[in-house]
């Protein structure tokens, strides 16, 4: 029987209320503060909630009105949803790195009355915009470093809310009729999507999309109860609020949350997860920290690394195919996982973890294969906010690089004529908030989600995306071209951080690269090159012929009308705050293509430099002008470079 079909199990904040009466005093999160990990009971959960949603009423919260979370992950922001939820309101997390502007937006788009923040820069951000949200009356902090004693009218501490929840009278019988109200068809949550098209929409989430895709989740995986795993990603992501409220309350899993973003993986190998949730540019970050550890190595520990790292590519390409692994490449292995895939796994955090998932955008098979070579149980999940977070995912004995699994059980999947990615199914939301000519383009008369995607099902029932619908083409000979492919083989090099890959409709492939900052510094100061700054390290002859080099190997593996032709370093970072990518680092192709048309004017054109002019944002929406002329490449290992489309 699903939860959905009890009244006392039919929304978040009721699930926290039955996991204090079931599990009581086991962990239902934890917090590293101050070097110390700080252990939350379902009980204390409980009392939290039941404080905080009655100390919110006695602000003016109720049924219908908007809080949003700002901060790192901690269990108080977590809380803090679900106590909104529990007042009959609805939550809405944003991105703690999100620029004024984009605030302001999401802020104002979902009037959002209250905000509970984490420290002081976050509550000094939001005064900073308070003239321009007119829907704000609190702003609640839980770090009162910097802030007690503040005269500020529109400021509450967290304690002070909680206090004064205690204080209610009747407040358990208040806080019980209130939590009765809530139903299975009420919204929990606006989630604004990243924003790869232009403004964020906020997708409707109900309570029966979060609880009916987590139980559906949870009969093709194995999460169980007392699981632990890292929260270290966005809270406004819709993939965290699925893991870390939905699947964690429906199984009784612990959510962890680390000190710092700078203390992730020094808190992941404290806590040896039992799972772990990471996006790809993460795994694609800890593949560079391994090949940079085993670069830097003796010569004899670099020709161990490369001896057992090639064993294990090879003994993994054959249990993907289906292949018997020869005797002596098991007893090569077995070795290996003594001398090599242990150690690294230990360094990295992951000997106690089960399984890992990537998800959020695609992982580059070199890449995803690298990781399950070495022993760790990677997975890939698909999904889209719009489909509360979970799509599609890959099961224990049948995983490939080259797919995104099966079905979440109860989801429908259809692929239209164009090709695109069509879904139905309980996860599916109700549509964006205030823009219904946007659902209806999003959604069909008989309720399937257009994904936007670009993919095929195998004869398996495996899902492969190949892109985003609109960015698929073709060369100018017609081959097909889908960019992220390109884009995912260039970033398996550990001295590039991102690619953005162009050829539609030109006559062959030319790519933007921004190099990773610490691994080709690293290699700098061994070659002893000096250099100041980004722009001065991506600007030396140098680094230029390194990740030529590199596009050159990477050429090898490629389709010869897909190889890349011609090469420019940036002189700066993709960033978020410039709209060149999303919060969660997806490339915005469309800006992208506008913002450097000089530069893929000068690739086709057979130019060796190009003229460019970005303007950079910062935190506080200031804008500054960077000039420069910045030289374009060829790649020699693809054959005389093609000097026109």
């Amino acid at each position: 029987m699903s939860l959905l079909d009890t009244a006392e199990t039919s929304t978040l904040p009721k699930l926290v209320v039955r996991n204090a009466r079931q599990f009581g005093s086991e962990p239902a999160m934890r917090e590293k503060n101050r070097g110390i990990w700080k252990t939350l009971s379902w009980i204390d959960a409980a009392a939290f909630l039941k404080d905080l949603s009655l100390g919110l009423g006695t602000l003016g919260f109720g049924r219908g009105d908007k809080l949003s979370v700002v901060g790192d992950n901690r269990p108080a922001l977590y809380l803090a949803q679900l106590a909104a939820q529990a007042s009959g309101g609805v939550a809405i997390p944003v991105y703690q790195d999100a620029i004024a502007t984009e605030l302001v937006y999401v802020l104002n788009h979902a009037e959002v009355s209250v905000i509970v923040a984490e420290d002081q820069e976050q509550v000094d951000k939001i005064l900073s915009l308070r003239g321009q949200l007119p829907n704000l009356k609190w702003i609640i902090y839980e770090d009162p470093r910097g802030l007690a004693g503040s005269e500020e009218p529109l400021l509450k501490s967290l304690e002070e809310v909680l206090a004064a929840g205690r204080q209610v009278d009747g407040g358990a019988s208040i806080f019980e009729r209130e939590l009765a109200l809530g139903g299975a068809d009420d919204v929990a949550m606006i989630a604004y999507t990243s924003g790869t098209t232009g403004r964020p929409k906020g997708a409707l989430l109900t309570h029966r999309n979060m609880i009916g895709t987590a139980e559906n989740y949870v009969k093709g995986e194995r999460v169980e109860r007392g699981d632990n795993w890292l929260a270290f990603l966005p809270m406004a992501w819709v993939g965290d609020a699925m893991y870390s409220l939905a699947v964690a309350l429906v199984t009784g899993a612990v959510v962890n949350c680390p000190e710092s973003p700078e203390t992730v993986q020094r808190d992941l190998r404290e806590l040896g997860p039992t799972i772990v949730l990471a996006p790809p540019r993460i795994w694609e970050t800890l593949l560079t920290q391994v090949q940079v550890r085993a670069a830097d190595s003796s010569p004899l520990k670099r020709r161990i690394f490369g001896h057992f790292m090639g064993l294990a590519e090879k003994r993994e390409l054959l249990l993907q195919d289906g292949k018997p692994v020869p005797f002596g490449t098991r007893l090569g292995y077995a070795l290996g996982e003594w001398m090599v895939y242990g150690p690294i796994r230990d360094l990295l955090g992951f000997r106690l973890t089960r399984w890992a998932v990537t998800g959020g955008a695609p992982l580059g098979p070199d890449t995803f294969r690298f990781f399950r070579s070495i022993g760790i149980n990677l997975k890939q999940v698909y999904g889209q906010t719009e489909a509360s977070a979970l799509v599609a995912f890959q099961r224990d004995g049948n995983v490939d690089p080259n797919t995104v699994g099966e079905p979440v059980p109860g989801l429908e999947f259809r692929i239209a004529e164009n090709g695109e990615l069509q879904v139905r199914g309980p996860g599916v939301f109700i549509g964006y908030y205030k823009q219904d000519d946007a659902t209806a383009e999003t959604k069909t008369e008989d309720g399937w989600l257009r994904t936007g995607d670009a993919a095929v099902i195998s004869p398996q029932g495996q899902l492969a995306i190949i892109d985003r619908a609109k960015d698929v083409g073709r060369l100018a000979d017609g081959t097909p071209f889908a960019p992220q492919f390109i884009e995912n083989k260039l970033k398996f090099s550990p001295f590039i951080r991102e690619a953005v890959a162009f050829g539609d409709g030109m006559g062959f492939v030319a790519a933007m690269i921004a190099i990773d900052m610490q691994t080709v510094g690293n290699w700098a100061e061994r070659k002893g090159l000096a250099y100041t700054s980004f722009m001065d390290l991506a600007r030396k002859p140098e680094v230029a012929r390194l990740v030529v080099e590199e596009a050159a190997k990477i050429n090898a593996t490629l389709p010869e009308a897909t190889r890349v032709r011609r090469v420019l370093l940036l002189n700066k970072e993709l960033d978020a705050d410039d709209n060149e990518v999303t919060r969660t680092r997806k490339v915005r192709r469309g800006y992208v293509a506008e913002k450097y048309k000089p530069v893929i004017d000068a690739f086709y054109e057979g130019k060796d430099s190009a003229a460019v002019s970005m303007e950079i944002t910062f935190e506080d929406g200031r804008k500054s002008t960077l000039d420069a002329t910045i030289a374009i490449h060829d790649v020699p290992s693809a054959g005389p470079a093609q000097k026109a489309a």
